[in-house]
């Protein structure tokens, strides 16, 4: 076992937490997050790729690692150790291999247990820890080795994204596409609760999503002619098992990537009230700003940017596996500042939803629910959905942003 501090190679922050050492055929264990301390390194407190789990995975199969522990605390995943025991305790899917590299173990570990881990060695985490809070950091055999074994079956099966397209109605333009996502998955049967339930239904993550998603195709079908460029709704499958629907899509679309203007994903819906702001995760990366202030303008609301930000939500739904490909990606959560109700109310009310609710039997449909906020956050995403469609030219990232490049290559390439 190998500690490998934070696990991140970043040329872009000078930062490579495996430098020279060679890990190939090693386990190893590292931090969730990354560095957050520094406004000017790695975001501050905003959590970046870097900081997730999926990331960690990746490099430590890249570095030649058989497999990799990452050390489990509320404050660095944004989420209890609840949300992975529920959301792993069934099967677990993964996209057929190909020529990438892939982990044989993969592993969450408490705090607690990844301390006495490292006892073993005679070795201190917090003081690892804080060998790692620098660029000089390098890894630290434990000079602890493990084995194991796990029982399981390998079973190949088959779901599927569900697609709707409206063509467009502009004949130079509807070679292009404005894609809405929304995942239509969630965890199945699971461990009971403390009630017996054990369906985890999945109702605001993501039905409301879908609903949404539904709503705004209605309402493009309706309109007496269609948008310039063309409209796909996709619903993707596997979201809940690391974006495996959207991530196929992107992988195998079925337009060029150069050729997607945007993509405008809904994972979960207001489910209090109306709001005077509209939380836009992705605030400052697109062009899809101005429209989006534009539309809040004419709401009466305030847009701001992720009010969780330590908690990278960027990364951890279906818009990131567009965004990867080069395409200007909008994902609009619920805002926080409440209508009638006290100041920290909204915040008050997702906290204990994700800390209650979130991956959890109880995420099922309450009469209670109150979807004007909703529904004022499905038109925002209808206009801004018609704006894109029937703008001359398609939105773009912001200059030096980190998928500005992937961008440019899609639209060289779409336009050879």
């Amino acid at each position: 076992v190998v500690f490998v501090g934070y696990g991140i190679q970043a040329p872009e922050y000078d930062w490579d937490d495996y430098k020279d050492v060679d890990v190939t055929g090693k386990v190893v264990l590292l931090m969730n997050n990354d560095p957050d301390w520094d406004p000017d390194l790695f975001a501050g407190e905003t959590r970046l790729w870097y900081g997730r789990w999926d990331y960690k995975y990746i490099t430590a199969a890249r570095n030649g690692a058989i497999g990799a522990i990452i050390i489990h605390t509320t404050p660095s995943a944004g989420y209890p150790f609840q949300v992975l025991q529920t959301s792993n305790a069934g099967k677990q899917f993964e996209l057929p291999v190909g020529s990438e590299p892939r982990n044989e173990f993969k592993s969450f570990m408490v705090e607690d247990a990844a301390k006495e881990l490292v006892a073993m060695a005679g070795m201190d985490l917090d003081v690892l820890r804080e060998q790692a809070y620098n660029r000089d950091f390098r890894p630290v055999p434990l000079g602890v080795t493990t084995s194991i074994e796990m029982d399981v079956e390998i079973d190949s099966v088959e779901t599927a994204n569900v697609m709707g397209l409206l063509p467009g109605s502009d004949a130079e333009l509807s070679d292009e596409v404005v894609i809405y996502t929304a995942h239509h998955d969630h965890l199945g049967i699971g461990p009971a609760n403390d009630a017996g339930d054990t369906i985890y239904n999945g109702a605001m993550d993501n039905a409301s999503g879908v609903a949404q998603i539904l709503a705004m195709a209605r309402a493009f079908k309706s309109m007496p002619e269609a948008p310039r460029r063309s409209i796909l709704f996709l619903l993707v499958g596997a979201e809940e098992q690391g974006l495996l629907g959207s991530k196929w899509y992107a992988a195998n679309p079925t337009y060029h990537p150069g050729k997607i203007a945007a993509n405008l994903n809904f994972d979960g819906g207001n489910l209090w009230g109306e709001t005077r702001d509209i939380t836009y995760i992705g605030l400052g990366k697109t062009s899809i700003d101005d429209i989006v202030l534009e539309i809040a303008a004419d709401q009466g609301r305030v847009v701001k940017p992720d009010q969780f930000p330590d908690r990278g939500y960027f990364y951890r739904s279906d818009q990131f596996s567009f965004a990867r490909i080069g395409v200007p990606a909008m994902y609009l959560d619920q805002g926080m500042d409440f209508i009638d109700k006290p100041e920290g109310w909204g915040e008050e009310q997702v906290n204990n939803w994700t800390s209650v609710h979130y991956h959890q039997p109880s995420d099922e449909y309450d009469p209670a629910w109150v979807f004007d906020g909703m529904i004022r956050d499905a038109q925002m995403g209808f206009r801004a959905g018609l704006i894109i469609a029937n703008a001359d030219e398609m939105p773009g990232w912001t200059p030096g942003d980190e998928f500005e490049a992937a961008r440019l290559e899609a639209l060289a390439d779409a336009a050879e």
